[in-house]
């Protein structure tokens, strides 16, 4: 997938990659930070009232929301897992502007240096671990308190916004967990209540009318 990735600059100045085959985008076109920190910092990590959080994100990608979550985690401690099936090259991460200064790029250039499949400290307070597999294949015997669901969109992946990825998903939050996306399609929020979720209609990011916020309470 990342062979074709061409870089491009989002409204807030920061980049994402266009996948011209899929006509698709990993971020925002209306910016790619302010998207991460809406749906998956403000509306995830800081909804949390817990110090310790296990984190789960389907979708890792070019690492933005592992970076925005480790810069947003002052006085938490994070285990944070990330899957992938297609990571992307090093050369055209090491493009990408979402550090700020010197201390940022040290930490964005540590969660991409790490090894694959094996966990990672990358400071004090987080811990990582990538994981190369399809979402569909997979499977851990943890509990996670948010996941965050970045898939591509439905039209481009519709066999990961299915009822028995949602399943798994359910299965694999702990009590009280969140899984937060930027998607708020009729049809996934309809799945989602039919696996048992609470789901929560929020404003979306710039650019999206909406979000959504999926609870588990049993």
């Amino acid at each position: 997938m990342e062979k074709s990735a061409q870089i491009f600059v989002t409204e807030d100045g920061s980049n994402s990659l266009y996948l011209p085959e899929f006509d698709e985008t990993y971020h925002s076109r209306h910016g790619a930070i302010q998207e991460s920190m809406h749906v998956f910092i403000e509306n995830g990590l800081k909804s949390i009232n817990k110090k310790n959080i296990k984190i789960l994100e389907f979708g890792f990608g070019t690492g933005l929301n592992a970076l925005m979550t480790l810069l947003n985690s002052k006085e938490k401690q994070i285990e944070y897992a990330g899957v992938e099936k297609f990571p992307l090259d090093i050369p055209l991460l090491n493009q990408l502007n979402y550090a700020k200064n010197k201390e940022e790029h040290a930490l964005f250039e540590k969660i991409h240096s790490v090894d694959w499949n094996k966990k990672a400290v990358i400071t004090d307070d987080f811990s990582l671990e990538k994981i190369k597999s399809d979402f569909i294949n997979f499977q851990s015997n943890e509990k996670f308190d948010i996941i965050y669901f970045d898939a591509f969109a439905p039209r481009v992946q519709p066999e990961l916004w299915t009822k028995e990825v949602f399943e798994k998903v359910f299965s694999l939050l702990s009590k009280g967990g969140i899984l937060v996306t930027y998607c708020a399609k009729g049809a996934v929020k309809r799945t989602l209540k039919e696996v048992g979720f609470e789901v929560i209609k929020l404003p979306g990011p710039p650019g999206k009318r909406e979000m959504t916020k999926a609870v588990k309470n049993v």
